[in-house]
């Protein structure tokens, strides 16, 4: 073996390693804290039926090329049809998983003498199709609505004459805290800019029957929106929806839509199940927002932390190697929680994310709570 070869590599790893921030893959183990399985749907009777069903009647495990090729099954279509209605969207396109579909829309839509708009917090999808995309494109600050109309009024003084976009999420994956959307949507109609909303962590949680944050705001011309369904939704892929032109746009010019072998119709059958059960099991929605009030209760008497009154949860630490020792503490109480460090969150910000999900009663929360009390109380005095 030629170890120059890697020396680089290796280099970098031993760098990430000096700084706390050498990833590493853990495998499941503890009460689910980390998940983004929300509405408890990812193994679920009624969906694992619906697939077991679809598998009976002949439906393939691969869907075997390309959309625009053979790839295209009459279950990705049954999806897209369902998920425009449900959502309330012209149309309807499914794509292999949210991170692709958010690269997708932000190198396809925004044109070369566009300007996109993006939040500094928004996925790292988001900011990689950015980077890749044809338009110019600016950071906002985090949530202010101010600094966006800023950058747009920047932009055309100093001759801008594209599309602007803006580009959000509605609910933010590692705060937990909402995008104003009303009212950005509102400086939108002002610019005539089109709003990019990725509701990965709202599907099926907030909204109408689980339908997002963004809502009221779907069916409009100048709105797309991301569902994601590997999320709430407990299987996996992702459901762009918005106006039909931008869509059949994305079917004719996105690279990533037209290349790529077609998500497994399974996947399909499964993400159109779980949509069903958004309407018909109101319960769930409920049940879990029980738990988000008792967690954001007990967080704050216990612990003083403010709550973000979402299903994400934040504990702000700061040092990524007291970050890592808190949460490698409570993983041995058995509490699946992780640690996040830089650069998926900002640099002083290590946190632990405590995600709320049906997996867990309200029992396991709160006892997950005191171990946290006890746990930071005694990581605060070494």
């Amino acid at each position: 073996m030629n170890e120059a070869l890697l020396a680089r590599y290796e280099a970098t790893l031993q760098g990430l390693a000096r700084k706390d921030r050498l990833r590493r893959l853990a495998p499941r183990a503890g009460l689910d804290f980390s998940s983004n399985d929300y509405l408890g749907l990812a193994a679920c009777k009624r969906l694992g039926d619906a697939v077991a069903a679809a598998i009976a009647r002949g439906t393939p495990v691969g869907a075997t090329g390309s959309r625009l090729l053979r790839g295209n099954a009459p279950e990705h279509e049954e999806l897209e049809a369902h998920a425009a209605a449900f959502f309330g969207a012209e149309r309807a396109l499914f794509f292999g998983g949210g991170y692709i579909a958010n690269f997708a829309i932000l190198t396809a839509l925004p044109q070369k003498g566009d300007l996109l708009v993006l939040d500094e917090l928004a996925h790292a999808s988001m900011h990689e199709g950015a980077r890749a995309g044809r338009a110019e494109f600016v950071l906002a600050a985090h949530n202010d609505v101010d600094a966006v109309e800023d950058a747009i009024a920047h932009w055309r003084a100093e001759g801008g004459v594209g599309r602007v976009w803006i580009a959000v999420e509605s609910l933010y994956s590692m705060g937990g805290d909402c995008a104003p959307l009303e009212s950005l949507v509102a400086l939108a109609d002002r610019h005539e800019a089109f709003i990019i909303v990725d509701e990965a962590h709202a599907t099926g949680v907030w909204g109408p029957d689980g339908r997002g944050l963004a809502v009221a705001f779907e069916g409009r011309d100048n709105i797309l929106a991301l569902h994601t369904c590997g999320k709430a939704l407990g299987a996996s892929g992702a459901l762009v929806t918005g106006p039909r032109t931008l869509c059949d746009y994305l079917v004719n010019r996105c690279r990533p839509f037209i290349y790529a072998t077609a998500p497994s119709p399974l996947m399909a059958v499964a993400a159109r199940e779980a949509l069903a059960m958004l309407a018909d099991e109101p319960m769930r929605r409920i049940q879990l927002h029980e738990r988000i009030a008792l967690a954001g209760r007990q967080l704050a008497e216990r612990c003083g932390i403010k709550p973000s009154g979402t299903q994400i949860q934040p504990v702000v630490i700061g040092d990524n190697r007291r970050t890592m020792a808190v949460a490698a503490a409570l993983q041995a109480r058995g509490f699946d929680i992780r640690g996040i460090r830089p650069p998926t969150v900002p640099v002083g910000a290590s946190r632990l994310r405590i995600s709320l999900t049906l997996n867990v009663d309200k029992a396991a929360i709160s006892a997950m709570i005191e171990a946290l009390v006890e746990t930071l109380a005694q990581n605060d005095q070494r």
